[in-house]
């Protein structure tokens, strides 16, 4: 397999593709706006996709792209590609709209891109999804619910511990919830 086969390095690739698409965009004043994801989301549904490729600057794909290349090359040895892609996609749409809803609900609006809710799934999956939780978890059987409870504690833990100015922690906190929840279930186990 050669370095660009891999799911983690294409997503990557994909990032640095589109970040250099905002730079030639933003020269006609159509950049960082034209892959944002914001309401209603109807008027640029495929914002849905492009906003987690997005990114506001080079410090922010930086961090998204270390941090991806740290849990993406982890989850992508027990997955396909394809899951692996769809599962960042989904994610990370999902992760942005739960930002831009809260955002809504507090009278704010918003605009989302950055991988970070995708990439904090991707944790969340290694966290739940690895063989030593595994092991544990049919051990210890516990109810759905206090499962449930004991990784939005960890979703809500982890999401504070990182959080800085800017910082859309919402989206951070979904991406992390859903890959908790993904790994419980081995959703991306081939």
């Amino acid at each position: 397999m050669s370095l660009t086969d891999r799911p983690t390095v294409q997503t990557v690739l994909a990032c640095l593709a589109v970040f250099v698409a905002q730079s030639a965009l933003g020269a006609f004043g159509l950049g960082l706006s034209t892959f944002a994801l914001a309401l209603p989301l109807e008027v640029r549904p495929w914002t849905l996709v492009t906003a987690t490729y997005a990114h506001a600057g080079v410090a922010h794909l930086l961090a998204n792209v270390v941090a991806l290349l740290v849990v993406g090359l982890v989850v992508e040895r027990g997955t396909t590609a394809a899951r692996f892609h769809a599962f960042f996609v989904v994610t990370g749409a999902v992760a942005g709209v739960a930002e831009l809803l809260v955002a809504a609900l507090l009278g704010r609006v918003a605009a989302v891109v950055g991988a970070s809710g995708a990439v904090f799934a991707l944790l969340g999956y290694a966290l739940s999804g690895n063989r030593l939780v595994g092991t544990v978890g049919r051990r210890v059987r516990l109810d759905r619910s206090l499962t449930l409870g004991l990784f939005v504690a960890v979703a809500a833990l982890l999401t504070v511990v990182t959080a800085g100015p800017g910082l859309a922690l919402v989206a951070h906190f979904t991406g992390l919830l859903l890959g908790l929840l993904a790994g419980r279930r081995r959703l991306l186990r081939t």
